[in-house]
């Protein structure tokens, strides 16, 4: 235009102009230098138009707010889907959630555009059946499947047919192994093997992959992990996920769906699988599973808000009943109940300064520790869930750390506590000891002046026992153990009035009541290991510059065998406390190890005889399969009580075992034995229907005739030495 107005000027030039005409042209003028001859031709470059929207879902089942609560209930919608993905959010207020109203209140239903097609999917898996509140639960679809079902004709409903029952394999079933064995699973090389294991012969293969392998695929190609009871083994395939195998032939049980897994976590009692591919910047680093189902429950980061990402992540926690996961974060313990997976209460614990804190192992008890904050001194804290209630708090000073270590049966909790001088230059320690059972929860203080690297509780027992020494990096320790229970002699006076009264009577009795067991002096361990039937205990010293030694200790008879593995690093006992297995393993990633030529594992009883040894060139892990116990401690005592009336029928079922495995070992050698006596019996038959014909070409005589010889007897006696000695009188 400006251009057009010059040229103008030009054609004109000497007449008279129209004042906004010349003004316009003296403009072009002064402008002129700035502008190319290039004719325009402008053709806006736009971003390519989708005409899909597998990225979108429609949410519905929100309640119907009015006007006033519109952006309130936007914001509650905003952060719940925040969680799985990121919506698209522009610049002009709009958070990419488009919830419209329906005259004077919302008409009960958004749509939600995320970034990716996966993170749309995965809000529909996590969003189904949602319970938004206690009166609306949510139905989410993606809008490609909205649009189609809206374009579905109005039809008479027609019921679908069932689907056909699919039976799935018995994951119980080696429970019923006749022989009682234990079962174990190793990692080597590219192999993945099931063992069973008797404790009397050599291991034998339960399975090894081989439908797999035939197949062409591996079904393990990192770590393998079994669940609590021993039900499932899943295994993990980065590039797919995590796939559960059970029944007698291990069938394929489960599969769900976590690229670059690398780690899991099974509940409890088994309903609920957590997986974890460690990545910082996947929003949904972190998934939880229905295991029979196999649906997706919700996603979680690796961090929680405001936790920082220079440490390693605070881990999920399952309660003892699968009722709740718990897990850490800045000055709170989030606590999510199942199957829904939301903030029990719609809030997290407030625990100001929490440092650690770990379930009860048999109720639905909380323990955490919080340093020194300002005025406030150091604490332990038992809560109790979900009513919250403060159980019971133990409150330290001068404190630089604390461990807490729980009874497998949760009857005590111990709390490991260091603590420091006014200085801060002299550490010492002390054992804080909660009894659980007991009314008040009350708590017992153990001083101990020398550090103390280690301790480990007693399965289904009272006693615990702890490696301590002067510094915690000397080469001799002590190994000290004591009883949360106190054995004392009691005296009942006699009923007045009975006529058999034989005086006072005396009894034992169990009182609670700490008390020092014994100390082991100048041990090399730095690790203690206790069987899972309680008494025996391994004091092992593991790690590449240890010694390997392994000491069985029977802290009842005070019995003591020692052993060595080189270079174990691991120690791990069967879930009967029958065996127990040591092995050196290398890491699967890493590269090099250095002590390959160590690798492998060893079996020994629990009384230190090695019943058996394998090694391996490269060798990652070794797994005992996990066994719930179906007796309680009533029913193990009085099993124990009674062990004799049992011997017999024992032993009888060993040896028909034995006779069992003597008669499949010696198959083929009767086989063979039978056919040799077969071919001698037809040997003779042939002799006895020659025989008279044999007898007429000698002339009448009869060889096999014993009449036809003379027997006698004859005796000679042969001197092979002589000595003469002469004797004085």
């Amino acid at each position: 235009f400006i251009h057009r107005a010059h040229e103008l000027y030009i054609e004109r030039e000497g007449s008279i102009m129209d004042p906004e005409l010349e003004a316009l042209a003296d403009e072009a003028e002064e402008l002129d230098g700035y502008f190319s001859d290039t004719p325009l031709n402008p053709e806006p470059k736009y971003p390519p138009l989708r005409d899909t929207f597998e990225t979108s879902i429609v949410i519905s089942g929100l309640p119907k707010a009015p006007k006033a609560k519109f952006e309130k209930l936007l914001k509650a919608v905003v952060k719940l889907v925040k969680r799985i993905g990121n919506p698209v959010a522009t610049g002009d207020d709009f958070s990419g959630v488009l919830m419209p109203l329906n005259g004077e209140s919302t008409a009960g239903f958004c749509m939600v555009e995320y970034e990716t097609e996966g993170e749309a999917n995965n809000a529909v898996q996590v969003l189904q059946g949602y319970k938004f509140d206690k009166n609306h639960t949510l139905t989410v679809a993606l809008y490609p499947r909205v649009k189609e079902l809206a374009s579905l004709e109005a039809k008479e409903f027609q019921e679908p047919e069932p689907v056909p029952f699919e039976e799935k394999p018995n994951a119980m079933e080696w429970l019923e192994d006749s022989n009682q064995r234990d079962s174990f699973v190793i990692r080597h090389g590219k192999e993945t093997l099931v063992h069973w294991w008797d404790a009397r012969n050599d291991p034998v293969i339960d399975y090894d992959g081989e439908r797999e392998r035939d197949a062409g695929v591996q079904w393990c190609e990192y770590y393998c992990h079994w669940s609590p009871a021993g039900s499932y083994l899943a295994t993990l395939v980065p590039q797919r996920g995590v796939i559960l195998w059970s029944g007698k032939n291990y069938e394929k049980s489960g599969r769900f769906v976590a690229p670059g897994v690398r780690m899991v976590l099974f509940s409890p009692q088994e309903n609920y699988l957590l997986t974890s591919n460690q990545d910082q910047n996947d929003p949904a680093a972190i998934k939880v599973y229905h295991v029979q189902t196999g649906k997706l429950l919700r996603a979680f980061p690796l961090f929680p808000e405001g936790v920082s990402k220079e440490g390693p992540p605070p881990p999920f926690q399952w309660s003892h009943d699968d009722k709740y996961l718990a897990r850490m974060g800045k000055d709170l313990i989030s606590i999510f109940e199942t199957p829904g997976m939301r903030l029990l209460d719609k809030r997290s614990l407030s625990t100001e300064g929490i440092c650690e804190f770990q379930w009860s192992p048999n109720a639905n008890v909380l323990a955490y520790w919080a340093p020194e904050a300002k005025n406030s001194p150091a604490h332990v804290d038992l809560i109790e869930i979900p009513s919250r209630k403060q159980l019971r708090q133990k409150n330290l000073f001068n404190v630089t750390k604390c461990s807490m270590v729980w009874h497998d049966q949760g009857d005590y909790l111990a709390v490991k506590v260091t603590r420091h001088t006014k200085s801060k230059k002299t550490f010492y320690n002390n054992i804080e000891l909660f009894r659980l059972n007991e009314a008040g929860v009350p708590v017992e203080m153990l001083d101990i002046k020398d550090a103390v690297m280690s301790l480990v509780w007693e399965p289904n027992g009272s006693r615990f026992a702890m490696i301590q020494a002067e510094n915690p990096g000397a080469s001799k320790v002590n190994v000290s153990f004591y009883d949360m229970k106190k054995e004392v002699e009691t005296t009942k006076k006699p009923i007045v009035g009975m006529k058999k009264n034989k005086g006072p009577s005396k009894s034992l009795e169990l009182i609670s009541e700490l008390n020092k067991v014994e100390t082991l002096e100048g041990k090399q361990c730095n690790f203690l290991f206790w069987s899972p039937a309680g008494t025996t205990i391994i004091m092992a010293s593991l790690g590449d510059s240890a010694s390997g030694t392994l000491e069985f200790y029977d802290v009842n008879s005070k019995s003591l065998v020692v052993k060595e593995h080189y270079r174990a690093n691991q120690v791990l006992w069967d879930p009967s406390g029958r065996s127990v297995a040591t092995l050196v393993s290398q890491p699967l990633e890493g590269g090099h190890f250095k002590f390959a030529m160590d690798n492998g594992y060893m079996l020994w009883s629990f009384q230190g005889e090695r019943l058996y040894q394998q090694s391996f060139e490269t060798f990652y892990q070794f797994l005992w399969r996990p066994r719930e116990s179906l007796l309680s401690r009533p029913e193990v005592a009085k099993v124990k009580k009674n062990l004799k009336k049992y011997e017999k029928q024992f032993d009888k079922a060993d040896r028909e075992r034995q006779r069992k495995l003597y008669l499949e070992e010696t198959k083929g050698k009767r086989m063979e034995r039978s056919k040799f006596r077969e071919i001698l019996e037809r040997n003779r038959e042939i002799l006895s229907r020659r025989r008279a014909e044999h007898v007429a070409l000698l002339g009448g005589y009869d060889s096999d005739d014993e009449s036809n010889f003379v027997r006698r007897e004859v005796t000679r006696e042969t001197v092979l030495s002589t000595k003469e000695e002469s004797v004085l009188g």
